[in-house]
């Protein structure tokens, strides 16, 4: 399809649609909250400084959960945890691993920007378990469970239908309702043990003068009912009534809120939250590229009738607001530095597609064995990412190449749909240290461009460290620049400035990837010794 110059959903190669920044200029950067600001009385947002867009937020007793898209990478759905609102800790995948088709294992095709996104977490208090509910490619969608929300999470359910943008709800009499859809929004009851549909019905139609609206959070709050929608990329509505099957009244959350960061779009989509002590929240999440969606926290408050309200500062959604009235909770940094030591990886690891297990391993180091053959840096098997951390990071990997065979690439890389690496190459016996971007996607996500190295060095030493440092403060021209040592602490920069690219088409930011791949035969292997993220 055709990329349309009028969007009206996000979904733009899918539906016909896509958000825009809004702002291209940067201005001053936020700094990310930090555990050491744990005792202050306020919060700053985006709560998070890296990528988790389409969020869902439930809190179950004293305990808050979020879910968010992951689109291609592997596992999905990551389960993030808090005790307060603003400190955040990943704790597992709803989805252990994407077997939705060979093509989520780069094995005749790939999926890049389809897979997991805009799904739904709920808990279900009668069994104490969690449930998440996503769409696959359009045409089917899934359930898992857990007792446990860090897992482990097992498949519950299939159906043969799109929840398109699900939103899951737990009624009162533990009725489990579904809401969904795009512009024609959907209401389906599944059975009590949640593995069909047993109703659907069309229950409302966006208005002419709103347009599409979509990312349906379903809830039930002193009797009504109440269905939290968005307007990409600009605003945020919210349908109310006595019944999930209508009929609903329509109110505006809020249009064109300026944003809590410089140069970045207005919140919208999230979901609302509620705190032991009846307070309310709104996690939205901000258009940042190229950075990626970030989520941002702002209070709620609720009108005498029973509608939202953003509590605001100076009309904008604030860039700081009052702590929540919770003790705050400090958990550990979700950057910082992993040598690979455990014997699994930790949740904030997620791999580029499906990984080849018999291809890697950690315990003393994490070992990258080639698992596949390929030119192409996208169709690369065992790709391994992580968020980059805003509004600016570096990663640094300290990269043992000694088992490397002829014809092998291995580095660190900016992975987007125009990616670049500084990493090694190794050729006729030799291995050299070079840095190459060009590798590029277009419209249909198809491989266009291979890669050009820019620029290389003899490596002389047994032990290499290679070193990408990434703006991804809201603007265009934001670049990532690379460099390596042979010591650990002098950098030397090599080739050239990788331009971020803002373009909201392919979702997701760019993120930092470890790779190993062959490009004649596979039998190398490479050891990461560690890897870190400082700002």
């Amino acid at each position: 399809m055709a990329w349309m110059e009028t969007p009206r959903s996000r979904r733009r190669i899918l539906i016909g649609g896509a958000g825009v920044l809004a702002g291209a200029a940067a201005a001053t950067a936020l700094n990310p909250f930090t555990a050491a600001e744990a005792q202050q009385t306020t919060f700053t947002n985006p709560v998070i400084w890296q990528d988790f867009a389409d969020v869902e937020i439930i809190r179950v007793g004293s305990d808050f959960y979020m879910t968010a898209s992951t689109m291609h990478y592997s596992p999905g759905a990551p389960v993030l945890h808090s005790r307060d609102l603003v400190n955040w800790e990943f704790i597992g995948h709803s989805v252990p691993r994407l077997d939705f088709s060979n093509w989520y294992d780069l094995d005749g095709g790939h999926r890049y920007i389809v897979g997991i996104w805009a799904s739904s977490l709920t808990h279900r208090a009668s069994e104490n378990r969690f449930y998440w509910l996503g769409q696959i490619d359009f045409h089917r969608s899934f359930m898992y469970t857990a007792t446990d929300p860090a897992g482990p999470w097992t498949r519950h359910a299939e159906f043969p239908r799109s929840y398109y943008d699900a939103g899951m709800l737990v009624d009162t009499d533990d009725t489990m309702y579904v809401a969904y859809g795009n512009t024609e929004l959907y209401v389906a009851q599944l059975s009590a043990d949640g593995k069909t549909e047993v109703r659907n019905e069309h229950v409302f139609s966006s208005p002419p003068e709103i347009g599409g609206m979509e990312g349906a959070r379903f809830y039930k709050i002193n009797g009504s009912y109440y269905m939290f929608l968005t307007k990409p990329p600009n605003g945020q509505y919210i349908l109310k009534s006595s019944s999930p099957w209508g009929p609903y009244e329509i109110r505006e959350v809020l249009l064109d809120m300026p944003g809590p960061i410089p140069g970045g779009g207005i919140p919208h989509q999230g979901g609302l939250v509620s705190t032991p002590d009846g307070s309310w929240y709104y996690m939205g999440f901000v258009d940042a590229y190229p950075g990626g969606r970030v989520p941002a926290l702002a209070p709620i408050t609720w009108t005498a009738d029973g509608w939202p309200q953003v509590q605001t500062v100076n009309g904008a959604w604030g860039q700081t607001y009052p702590f929540p009235d919770l003790p705050p909770h400090p958990v550990p940094s979700m950057i910082g530095t992993d040598t690979f030591t455990t014997a699994t990886l930790a949740s904030k690891w997620e791999w580029n597609h499906n990984p080849d297990d018999t291809k890697w391993s950690t315990g003393s180091g994490l070992r990258l064995q080639t698992a596949t053959v390929t030119d192409d840096l996208y169709r690369a098997r065992n790709t391994l990412t992580h968020r980059i951390q805003g509004p600016a990071s570096t990663a640094t990997i300290e990269l043992d190449p000694a088992q490397m065979a002829d014809g092998d690439r291995a580095g660190l890389a900016m992975l987007r749909n125009d990616s670049a690496w500084i990493g090694l190459r190794r050729e006729n016996g030799v291995t050299r240290i070079s840095m190459t971007d060009g590798h590029t996607m277009d419209s249909g996500f198809n491989t266009v461009g291979k890669g050009i190295e820019r620029a290389s060095a003899d490596l002389c030493a047994s032990t290499v460290w290679l070193r990408v440092t990434a703006d991804i403060r809201p603007g265009a021209e934001r670049q990532a620049h690379f460099s390596y040592s042979e010591d650990g602490s002098n950098f030397i920069p090599l080739g050239t400035a990788h331009t971020l690219g803002t373009s909201p088409a392919f979702f997701m930011g760019p993120r930092f990837a470890v790779f190993n791949h062959a490009t004649q035969s596979l039998g190398g292997a490479v050891t990461v010794k560690r890897f870190s993220v400082t700002t």
